[in-house]
């Protein structure tokens, strides 16, 4: 099976930027697609970003777009959410997961197939 250990979350002040990590190992294949979702308290968990793992084409909510960018290292499996002007509201547990294959419809927590343990961000003043 895929394994997936999100890390890099903290405390922060809004404006800041941060980067999340996720170690990919056990089994993957260039049909894969990683994702980053997160869940703020008392409420569902929320799509972030995808990625190819073969090719590197990528999606980001629209929550996101222009602050926060997914990106991957295919030798050292390794996946990456850079975000950047963070706010209040992008506090949340962040999750790393992963599918076997590329979804075309609206990516939500159920298509995944594979998840890590998440790591929190705070965003406070």
């Amino acid at each position: 099976r895929c394994r997936l250990q999100a890390s890099g979350g903290g405390l922060v002040q809004p404006g800041d930027s941060l980067r999340l990590s996720c170690a990919v190992s056990g089994r993957t294949s260039s049909s894969y697609a990683m994702a980053w979702f997160r869940q703020a308290p008392g409420k569902e968990r929320q799509f972030v970003a995808a990625i190819k793992w073969s090719g590197g084409s990528t999606l980001h909510d629209d929550s996101v777009k222009g602050r926060f960018t997914i990106s991957k290292d295919s030798a050292k499996k390794m996946v990456f959410l850079q975000m950047n002007s963070l706010k209040p509201e992008d506090t949340a547990v962040y999750f790393c997961a992963a599918r076997t294959a590329w979804y075309a419809g609206a990516w939500s927590a159920g298509v995944m197939d594979y998840w890590g343990k998440g790591t929190l961000v705070t965003v406070s003043s």
